[in-house]
């Protein structure tokens, strides 16, 4: 079921990406002369929909409903799993988890900073640096599963990985973990409140717990939801037509659903080949097909949570969007294009901080 729910998806995009482009070659050839056809020409040779006019920079509702749909108010009840949150939040601060006591949680994933460190790979307790940038955790409980290369099913299980790992956090093993936690007074009380039906409170399954659900707290609202919600005032102009012509363009293929990606894995170099010596999804299934295929990220945030790709090699997200349309789509854009899709992206950013 899940499969043929993709291929339609696909087809669709296509679909509607194609139709797009055939509006563009037809407005083309009927005004040559038009300061708008040098627009559109720009566009359509270098970047798609480039020179859409007038109400073709509305977006198409019917599309809309089928490729997006707004940010859930909630995806886990805070009342009841207050103590359960609280725990999470303390633990996803607290540099004691690591092994030397100078790396937590937020230290790559800081929640003053959308959930990034804004570096393109991040340090671990000796100031060693992984080889991928580290993903922001705002709204990651709704992936389809967690790092680059989809390892971890969830948030709870991701947020294990970390602190055993010999490069970030350091720590040995689970038994040191708890071993270390046990001795901390403040968790005394807080994992006995957290699992107060468990007898022994103190595992290390129950660090994961606490920390995915409090990352099940950090979902961002943002104006491009109150517009999918019926509000036509929520995005501006230019916010529109860029959103035009990120679903013109094809781009809605792979970022669509609630996250704007984070549910699929794509093989990056897709139409142009991408160099990278990081072979992605291929080292947790061992398939040929998945050589170069990482899960697709989410554009919540985007504009805030550079430098970009797998490896935080690309440093602007003009760059990121030109090289995207580039090795994914096979196609050329311009300034027109990547500044009215910027825009858009803007609009994905949590209400009140853009």
């Amino acid at each position: 079921m899940k499969t043929f729910l993709f291929l339609a998806l696909m087809l669709s995009s296509y679909s509607y990406a194609q139709s797009g482009h055939d509006h563009q070659n037809d407005t083309k050839k009927s005004d040559s002369k038009s300061d708008s056809h040098n627009e559109m020409h720009e566009g359509g040779h270098h970047g798609g929909m480039g020179g859409m006019h007038g109400d073709h920079h509305k977006p198409d509702k019917n599309a809309l409903k089928q490729f997006f749909e707004p940010l859930p108010a909630s995806i886990i009840d805070e009342k009841k799993n207050e103590a359960l949150i609280k725990l999470g939040k303390k633990l996803y601060l607290d540099p004691q988890l690591s092994v030397n006591d100078k790396v937590a949680c937020s230290s790559c994933h800081r929640l003053d900073n959308y959930g990034v460190d804004s570096q393109p790979t991040s340090p671990g307790h000796e100031g060693k640096r992984g080889g991928r940038n580290s993903p922001t955790t705002l709204n990651a409980a709704l992936h389809i599963a967690q790092f680059w290369d989809g390892r971890a099913k969830d948030v709870e299980e991701q947020a294990l990985g970390p602190i055993l790992n010999p490069v970030e956090m350091g720590m040995p093993n689970e038994a040191a973990v708890v071993n270390k936690l046990k001795k901390i007074d403040d968790y005394k009380a807080l994992f006995a409140e957290a699992f107060k039906d468990e007898k022994d409170p103190f595992q290390y399954k129950n660090v994961g717990k606490a920390i995915g659900a409090f990352e099940r707290t950090l979902l961002t609202p943002s104006r491009f939801d109150d517009f999918l919600n019926g509000d036509e005032s929520a995005l501006n102009d230019s916010e529109k037509r860029g959103l035009t012509k990120f679903m013109h363009m094809g781009c809605v293929t792979c970022h669509n659903g609630v996250v704007i990606g984070g549910n699929s894995y794509k093989k990056i170099g897709v139409v142009e080949p991408y160099e990278t010596k990081d072979m992605g999804r291929f080292e947790v299934t061992g398939l040929e097909t998945d050589k170069k295929v990482f899960k697709v990220p989410s554009l919540r945030n985007i504009t805030k949570t550079g430098p970009y790709f797998h490896d935080g090699s690309v440093e602007t997200l003009d760059e990121a969007i030109r090289l995207m349309a580039k090795h994914q789509l096979g196609r050329q854009v311009g300034p027109g294009f990547i500044d009215d899709v910027k825009a858009f992206l803007g609009s994905l950013t949590s209400k009140g901080k853009e």
